[in-house]
């Protein structure tokens, strides 16, 4: 019975389709906001830095590892799945971010790393002690060949073969990382079951969803073939750096096996036991990237969404390569969604991969990050990339990725977009720690610090906040379908289409203004996006880096 003078009303419904079209802000923890003055990033700092996040206009945060770790790999290597490592503070402060990030309307997005552990895991303790322990199958254990070399020709990313010898099983066990980050069994039912069970333990802490860190690795091929080698005209650097010869070795048989569509049909499942619950993964696969994507993402089955490295390489983004990467995901995904990204905390950055030859380097990432989030699919966006932080230059005896120590100087690694965040122009580190930071802030940051550029209209954040609003108020940008209508030169054209609504999209992705013909209508300019307005004539005269929105009556 209703209480006299209480009026009862039904919750909020979830949105179940919140992922579709979201943009997610990725925060780097050891980097963002340092908040008790040790030089590393932590779980408060972040907190109190959700209001600037909220007031980007993002529709989530995905925060990188912060799990117990012996951080050889910078909390990619997981010693235990259910607690916060002490450098970032404590269970109670992740349950505080939640909150907070919840009051202000933000998900959260946690970094799941499932195919591997570190070697200090208790699992791994346990497997390796012998061959007939409780563990012993929960990893990839192999014997030798007859001569003792590896089992096969498996190579790690991360340099050498991804083979380790175990003395006291006198096997070897498969890391395709670092040696100190041993993969798991997945063929293992036991295994998956207790992965699942750790998803659930955040599901039940309210995170609203997962990154599946290199998604595509779970499984191995039992037969252990050698993978075959793939011609040089066929490698890429996508996933590996140029110089690592894991890109002469074609990965049939390492990853991205057909096996893991089951489990990730298992994991699914659980998501859907926890409304509004979504994920995101990360494939690697340099030559079958796109269908990989495809083929976790269909039929609404598997994952929601999945990104590959099509524009976090170090080929420079053009107007046909945006086409020919988004009709290629078109034709094979089918009703599959993707997450586009053109930086994040694996790659340098594209203010430095892109921007750097441009004679305005600032109006080039005006406008190609109109672009990444004009794209049909999600859109992450990584810590800094709003204020064109551009990639340090760090000496060698400030390096702290071993893949950088490793392949010096030829590839320098991965600190170089880590640095930390700079929050005041003229505060101590950029305000983001009294202590001595973790990586040093480079000088030249210091000028595109937050407040050097809040309030400003013609600085690049203020652009991505203006954008983000104008996107949030098209559907169409979001979650609509896409049909390509141009790309010639430097300009690239395209329809977004939801329900009604049929908004054209026009980027000039060059220095020079260019004239894009529309065909018969006529043209009704769109405004709110920060570009200079243009007449609604046809041909289209776009400003050097212009853009123009509008629709076609």
């Amino acid at each position: 019975m209703q209480a006299a003078g209480k009026i009862e009303t039904a919750a909020p419904a979830v949105d179940r389709d919140w992922w579709r079209g979201a943009v997610i802000y990725q925060i780097y923890p050891r980097s963002y906001q340092d908040s008790n003055g040790d030089g590393v990033g932590d779980l408060k700092g972040i907190a109190r830095r959700l209001g600037y996040i909220a007031a980007l206009g993002v529709d989530a945060i995905w925060i990188s590892p912060f799990f117990k770790s012996p951080m050889r790999d910078f909390g990619y290597d997981v010693s235990d799945y259910r607690d916060v490592d002490p450098m970032f503070g404590t269970l109670a402060d992740f349950d505080a971010l939640v909150a907070e990030a919840h009051r202000l309307s933000l998900k959260v997005m946690i970094d799941l790393v499932l195919s591997h552990t570190a070697d200090e895991h208790p699992w791994f303790v346990e497997s390796r002690s012998s061959r007939n322990n409780a563990k012993a199958d929960w990893y990839v254990w192999a014997d030798a060949r007859p001569d003792g070399t590896p089992p096969n020709n498996w190579l790690s990313i991360f340099g050498g073969s991804a083979w380790q010898w175990g003395t006291r099983r006198q096997q070897y066990y498969l890391h395709n990382f670092l040696s100190e980050q041993p993969d798991l069994n997945f063929h293992n039912g036991e295994v998956q079951d207790a992965l699942l069970e750790i998803t659930r333990f955040w599901l039940e802490r309210g995170v609203d969803g997962f990154r599946l860190d290199t998604i595509n690795f779970y499984f191995h091929s039992q037969g252990l073939e050698d993978n075959p080698p793939l011609p040089p005209e066929q490698r890429n650097d996508q996933t590996a750096p140029a110089v690592n010869p894991y890109n002469y070795q074609d990965h049939l048989y390492d990853k991205s096996r057909p096996e893991n569509l089951g489990f990730l049909e298992r994991f699914r499942a659980l998501l859907d036991e926890y409304p509004g619950a979504a994920a995101v993964g990360e494939v690697g696969d340099s030559q079958r990237g796109l269908e990989v994507v495809a083929a976790y993402t269909e039929d609404g089955k598997r994952v929601q969404m999945c990104y590959a490295f099509d524009f976090l390489a170090p080929e420079k983004i053009s107007a046909p390569r945006v086409r020919a990467v988004l009709e290629e995901f078109g034709r094979v995904a089918g009703d599959g969604w993707s997450c586009w990204a053109f930086s994040n905390h694996d790659v340098v950055r594209h203010a430095t991969r892109w921007a750097a030859g441009e004679p305005d380097p600032t109006a080039y990432l005006k406008v190609v990050s109109a672009l990444l989030m004009s794209l049909r699919g999600s859109v992450c966006l990584y810590q800094g990339e709003e204020l064109g932080l551009t990639e340090a230059n760090l000496a060698f005896e400030d390096l702290r990725d071993p893949y950088g120590i490793r392949f010096w100087p030829e590839f320098k690694g991965r600190d170089g977009c880590r640095t930390p965040m700079v929050w005041d122009k003229s505060g101590r580190n950029g305000s983001f720690s009294e202590a001595r930071p973790w990586l040093p802030v480079p000088r030249e940051h210091l000028a595109r610090a937050v407040d050097a550029q809040q309030g400003d209209e013609t600085s690049l954040l203020e652009h991505y906040r203006r954008f983000l609003a104008f996107r949030r108020g098209h559907p169409a940008l979001c979650k609509g379908d896409i049909e390509f209508i141009a790309s010639e030169g430097d300009v690239v054209a395209f329809s977004r289409r939801e329900g009604n609504e049929r908004i054209v999209c026009a980027f000039n992705l060059g220095s020079r203004p260019a004239r894009l013909d529309l065909g018969a209508g006529d043209l009704q300019p769109l405004a709110g996006h920060g570009f200079s307005d243009q007449p609604g004539a046809t041909p289209l005269r776009l400003d050097g880096y212009g853009a123009w929105f509008g629709r076609i009556a």
